[in-house]
Order: C-alpha cells, then structure tokens, then sequence
C-alpha cells in the first residue's frame, strides 16, 4: 500500500476511499439482497399474492450499495491534480464509515428482512411491522452515509 501512496500519492488515496466505498458497501447490499431474495422466493412459491409484500424487503439491502456508490463520486468529485497528500487522506478516511457500515448493515439488513419474509408468510397482516424491523438496521447505514458525507465536505 504504501508503494501506491509513493507512486500515485494523493490521488492514489482517494481513489482507493472511493472504491473502498463503492466496493464494501456494494458487497453488504449484495449479501443482504441475495439472503431476503431466497426468503422470499419461498414465500412467493406458496403464496404468489405475497409478491408485493415481499419486495419491500427485498429492496431494503440494496440501499447501502447506493450510498456506497454516493461516497464514491463525492469523493471522485473532490479529485483534482492540486490535491495534497493531507487531503487524499481525508478522502480516504472519509470514505471508510460507508465502506465498513454499509457492509455490515446490508449484511445484517439481509437477514432480518429475510425473517421479515417468514412473519410475512405466516401472518401477510404484519408486513409492516416486518418493514420496520428491517428499517431499523437502516438507520445505522444512514448515519455512516451522512458522517462521510460531513466529513468529505471538509475536505
């Protein structure tokens, strides 16, 4: 890594934040889309009017890959020839709550939407409660997004 930071410098370190973002918060949202979506094919299988209910949390992991994706062109919006190592670190570092967060909340996100999937089956009545579990993980993503966001603001 640090033979990069020599070659490349600056640069170098923000483009990696962005990635990293990109990345690992992709990763998180591709694990917890891909656990809700084996949960509710089985729901569907039995009950194809389920199909709406079921979707909702489908969707819900998928968030964090965006907000991934977010950091990541905040930080590519930051890059310029001018940029002092001080900054490419910022950027880098700045980048990290998304890259880290994200991953785990889509990960997590996953598998309590995927029980959300079982309540829904069982009892269709209480899909929101099923939302709202799964909304909860959420806030944790949220909250990784908008501390990157501050931070590459200042840079």
């Amino acid at each position: 890594m640090f033979q990069i930071v020599e070659s490349f410098g600056p640069i170098a370190l923000a483009i990696l934040g962005a990635a990293f973002a990109a990345i690992f918060a992709g990763m998180g949202s591709a694990r917890g889309v891909g656990t809700v979506g084996e949960a509710a094919a089985g729901v569907v299988a039995e009950d194809p009017g389920k199909f709406g209910k079921v979707l909702i949390l489908e969707i819900l992991p998928g968030t964090q890959g965006l907000y991934g994706l977010l950091v990541a062109i905040m930080v590519m919006g930051k890059i310029s020839p001018e940029l002092t190592l001080a900054q490419g670190a910022a950027l880098f570092f700045a980048a990290l709550p998304i890259a880290a967060v994200g991953y785990f909340s889509g990960k997590y996100q996953g598998k309590v939407a995927a029980a959300g999937c079982s309540m829904v089956a069982k009892k269709p009545e209480q899909s929101g409660k099923a939302i709202i579990f799964a909304a909860m993980v959420e806030t944790y993503a949220i909250l990784a997004l908008l501390i990157s966001i501050l931070l590459i603001g200042q840079v």
